[in-house]
């Protein structure tokens, strides 16, 4: 357990020194986001459309699921969109591309999740400073047309045409609603007021208030189905592993929701959790007398390359109605070249 987890999903004392500093963060944001509106911070504006996409939260899980849905859909309409995001290794390089034949070990889990299924149809990027990054995709995909941000809700040097913003009502990635470090949210929630698009998932605490927000898109995430790592074409509903004896291994990032989902399913599991961001071998999942072995699909597809026919991926998928397709062809159509 990871110490923030201790008070930021409720209140406690040490909220009395916490949370005057959550408040001089938040007033420190927006005099960041003034001086960048009065350009006193000049910013770079690129010559393709950026959607910057963002989770309000620190934790993420829900974001990642949704960009994965807006390649999609940009694709079917005839975009060719691109991917920028953060160098989160221990030696950032300069802006690089990263695929599927990456070393997985080398780079976020979520950012090889994007590369492995994006493939050729959405180059994905990633580098410290984001126009840099942005502009260095550009120049090797010069058909590409859409620049997708992933996260920077923090961040206005590169400006932004479309801010699509992730709100995940569950308690471990909400919490107790308030802004780092008292809490895990990474703006003051009203913000929301002036933000383009707020895609919601789950349902919110009913001490909140969200009238006063943007207009609001409900995404639901499936994981119903399973797949295997050494043959993806191979496919299968998590409830045929019910009388089967599993282990279910995962990094702390993603062992909250697959644990609490294999539970919910009432499979026979044996769980195995390690630290954030593990970088794992053979040896933490080969397990003998195993039917199976299931993954998050995050940390599943990083065992590639020493997998068994044995590891089954868990990959969550969000479904979005089509109202929010609807405002975003039609930003896209209605945005001033």
């Amino acid at each position: 357990m990871k110490l923030s987890d201790l008070y930021w999903h409720r209140i406690t004392p040490l909220h009395f020194l916490l949370w005057p500093i959550s408040v001089l963060y938040g007033y420190f944001l927006t005099l960041k986001k003034l001086c960048y509106w009065l350009d006193i911070f000049p910013s770079v504006k690129l010559p393709v459309t950026v959607i910057m996409t963002d989770s309000i939260s620190v934790d993420d899980g829900s974001k990642t699921p949704l960009l994965l849905w807006l390649v999609d859909c940009l694709i079917a309409q005839g975009y060719q969109p691109g991917i920028i995001a953060r160098d989160n290794s221990d030696n950032p390089d300069l802006p690089r591309e990263i695929t599927a034949d990456s070393d997985p070990h080398s780079i976020d889990g979520k950012t090889f999740l994007l590369a492995h299924h994006c493939q050729a149809s959405c180059p994905v990027w990633i580098g410290n400073n984001r126009v840099a990054t942005a502009q260095a995709l550009l120049s090797a995909y010069p058909g590409c047309n859409i620049i997708i941000c992933n996260n920077g809700i923090q961040h206005y040097r590169l400006e932004r045409d479309i801010e699509i913003i992730v709100v995940d009502f569950s308690e471990h990635s909400f919490g107790n609603g308030l802004l780092v470090p008292a809490g895990p949210l990474r703006i003051n929630l009203n913000q929301l007021r002036k933000s383009d698009i707020i895609v919601t998932n789950g349902v919110p605490n009913h001490h909140l208030d969200i009238s006063r927000w943007g207009k609001t898109y409900n995404m639901q995430l499936t994981n119903e189905m399973v797949y295997n790592v050494l043959n993806p074409e191979i496919q299968q509903s998590i409830s045929s592993f019910k009388n089967k004896q599993l282990h279910v291994v995962a990094d702390a990032d993603n062992s909250r929701w697959c644990f609490d989902f294999i539970q919910k399913m009432n499979l026979n599991a044996e769980f195995h959790s390690y630290a954030e961001n593990h970088r794992f071998n053979q040896q933490e999942i080969d397990f003998t007398e195993a039917d199976a072995v299931l993954m998050p699909e995050e940390n599943a597809l990083q065992c590639k390359k020493f997998a068994s026919d044995r590891l089954w991926a868990l990959p969550k998928r969000a479904w979005i109605n089509s109202e929010l397709q609807a405002i975003l062809l039609k930003k896209l159509k209605n945005k001033p070249d």
